[in-house]
């Protein structure tokens, strides 16, 4: 622990977690091992939500993260999970804000001045670039890259590129997928599916009856069919440009 740094009642820490000078991690907090949280970072506050009356929410982090400057995450509530959870190998970049009730993924990577609002989803390997703001309840897809200074409004569907106010699907985010070993096979099915879903004219539940129907058998695609499938907010549909 570094100069300064206040843990809190009911916060405890794995092996090997270095917390900077200055950090504050307020209490019931939960943190694994091999953490790098840096100084003047906000853990485990009161959520900013009128609705919050001090019940005994959680803040829980995994293994392997790094916290930087200024980044706020904030426990969860009565209204949501009751916990705000971090996955492992995540890396939140200066000023990103973790609102209540959020979960954060695997391996995601979450760039400067990046907002969440209250019980987003991102699942793993999500990408979100500088100074993005993501609505409240939005989920963003595994391996789904958010391009810098997107509003996010809906829910961004796995494997795409998204950007602009409000944010639209731009493409699939191939080079995420190269760069993380998923095969020419699957890359070429998933832009196949993306064609017929966000890019042709067909009404929605014949695109996804064509996907399934083309490339079903690989779980990458059958994977995007149930993440729309299962949108509440609807899901970004595609640029105009």
């Amino acid at each position: 622990m570094g100069a300064g740094a206040i843990v809190g009642p009911g916060v405890r820490v794995g092996p090997e977690t270095v917390i900077g000078p200055y950090a504050v991690i307020e209490r019931d907090t939960v943190i694994g091992s091999r953490n790098r949280i840096f100084q003047f970072a906000s853990i485990g506050a009161a959520p900013q939500d009128l609705k919050y009356r001090g019940e005994p929410a959680t803040v829980e982090i995994g293994d392997d993260n790094q916290i930087r400057e200024f980044t706020t995450i904030h426990r969860g509530t009565e209204g949501g999970h009751m916990t705000t959870r971090i996955g492992n190998g995540v890396m939140l970049m200066n000023y990103v804000h973790i609102a209540h009730d959020c979960v954060v993924g695997d391996h995601v990577v979450i760039a400067n001045s990046t907002e969440l609002g209250g019980h987003c989803v991102l699942e793993e390997y999500v990408v979100a670039a500088g100074m993005v703001g993501i609505h409240q309840f939005v989920r963003v897809g595994a391996h789904a890259l958010v391009a810098a200074g997107a509003k996010v409004s809906q829910d961004v569907p796995p494997y795409a590129t998204v950007a602009g106010d409000r944010a639209r699907i731009i493409g699939l985010n191939s080079v995420g997928l190269e760069r993380r070993g998923f095969s020419t096979q699957t890359i070429g099915a998933l832009k196949r599916s993306f064609r017929t879903l966000f890019y042709s004219n067909s009404l929605r539940e014949d695109a996804i009856r064509r996907v399934l129907d083309e490339g079903g058998a690989l779980p990458e695609v059958r994977r995007l069919v149930e993440f729309i499938n299962s949108s509440q907010r609807g899901v970004t549909g595609r640029s105009r440009a």
